[in-house]
């Protein structure tokens, strides 16, 4: 069989969702990719040579057997359908299709309802919701920007190509010469890979973020500030918000050294009415740097089914949203889910320990396409297609623009996609309690 080349694929790893990605095939295995970054690379290349899960797996007394794609989704089933409480985790690494189904999944369950972003930029959606968030594409900025800021965050090592399609390198329609008509600057509790490429480095005290954000903003009202403050000088503080003030259009890009550091949404709040500050002078916007490929996809989809973007507990027959209680690891840590189904997720990987001693406790179900910790204590693994290489679909960029998945090779037999596993276990699982089966529209 002669090789054949895709070309314009978008690469399922990171919110970058580049769309330029050249995967070779040559009799439905994926031999080269070209253009993407080694983590992108790695995840197309690893289905070829890695591990996969081609059959389901059933565990019983600590011994594990392959069964029947039916005899997992009437175990699985039952398990969910016996919960009091259950919860229903992951699904940022799959596409809007299986959301949604996962919804209505959870709404039938009265169970809880949580993606990724509880754990990374959940704190960015609260402080969203309290403030709002000007905003713009990411095309929008690499023709326009003249200023990029990378604050808590690494791009070079965790969005690779982030610099090279959309900030730094790229040459734009407004910014001809790229990088040469551009000034980076990195503000981070230490000196990065993505640092040694900054024009400037603002290196901020550990935990200091919202100080460093308010002398800003101060500074910018042209009150006065403290000789120090965060640990960086009113000088560099001056130097820098004369540079914000003075761009044509600026980009401030943050991560989790914002989200998930002393402060949490309130460093993220105070850094948004920064960005809100700075537009009486200039043109400024403010972008989470999302990290799982549809984690966007996964608060948008949310929302637009049950008006919140995650923690959602459907527990009362009703959606509510309260995070801190309503969130992945505070029913785990507090004991109060009795089952898991876990999607395209790891959690076992991530989790505090004792969140993930409670879930090994329970029953655990786990859709995916590798073995991971979390498959490892599950009592029953369900193997997936692969969204984005093996599956086509939607996902939404970190910008969220919603950018469609190319199919690129064929699954492993007896592999399905998220969204039709789910929806073969939504009708399971509608059968054992006796309800109608949810139609869902955006699947």
């Amino acid at each position: 069989m002669p090789e054949r080349v895709v070309s314009d694929v978008v690469c399922p790893f990171c919110g970058c969702l580049c769309d330029d990605i050249e995967v070779v095939v040559r009799e439905n295995r994926i031999v080269e990719v070209r253009e993407a970054c080694a983590l992108g690379t790695a995840k197309f290349m690893s289905l070829s040579v890695g591990e996969r899960i081609t059959k389901p797996l059933l565990r019983v007394d600590g011994s594990v057997r392959q069964v029947s794609l039916e005899e997992a989704l009437k175990e699985a089933a039952k398990m969910l359908a016996d919960a009091e409480r259950p919860l229903l985790y992951g699904w940022s690494s799959t596409e809007c299709g299986a959301q949604a189904v996962g919804v209505a999944l959870a709404e039938v369950l009265g169970g809880v309802l949580d993606n990724t972003s509880s754990v990374c930029h959940g704190p960015t959606v609260l402080a969203t919701q309290d403030v709002g968030c000007p905003s713009c594409t990411l095309g929008q900025v690499k023709n326009r920007a003249d200023l990029i800021i990378y604050w808590g965050c690494n791009p070079m090592q965790a969005h690779p190509r982030h610099m090279s399609r959309y900030t730094t390198f790229p040459r734009g329609f407004f910014r001809e010469r790229g990088v040469k008509d551009k000034k980076i600057v990195v503000i981070d509790v230490r000196h990065t890979e993505t640092a040694r490429l900054a024009d400037r480095f603002i290196q901020v005290e550990l935990g200091k973020d919202y100080e460093l954000l308010a002398a800003m903003r101060a500074a910018l009202k042209e009150y006065e500030i403290p000789e120090k403050v965060a640990g960086v000088s009113r000088k560099d503080i001056l130097e820098v918000v004369e540079l914000m003030k003075n761009c044509q259009f600026g980009a401030l890009f943050f991560g989790m050294g914002l989200t998930m550091s002393f402060g949490k949404h309130r460093n993220v709040d105070n850094a948004i009415s920064l960005v809100k500050d700075l537009n009486a002078y200039t043109k400024f916007i403010i972008m989470p740097m999302r990290g799982h490929y549809n984690v966007a996809g996964a608060n948008t989809v949310f929302t637009w089914e049950t008006g919140f973007p995650y923690a959602v507990d459907f527990s009362r027959g009703y959606p509510r949203y309260n995070p801190g209680e309503t969130a992945a690891n505070d029913v785990l840590q507090n004991e109060e889910c009795d089952a898991a189904l876990i999607v395209a997720s790891d959690p076992v990987s991530h989790f505090p320990a004792k969140a993930v001693k409670h879930l090994a406790s329970i029953p655990v179900i786990s859709i995916d396409f590798h073995h991971t910790p979390t498959t490892e204590i599950s009592k029953v693994v369900i193997p997936a297609a692969v969204a984005g290489v093996e599956v086509e679909g939607t996902a939404y960029r970190m910008d969220t623009v919603p950018i469609r998945l190319k199919k690129v090779v064929e699954p492993p037999e007896g592999c399905l996609p998220d969204r039709e596993i789910l929806r073969m276990l939504l009708e399971k699982v509608c059968e054992i309690k006796g309800v109608e089966t949810p139609v869902v529209k955006h699947a």
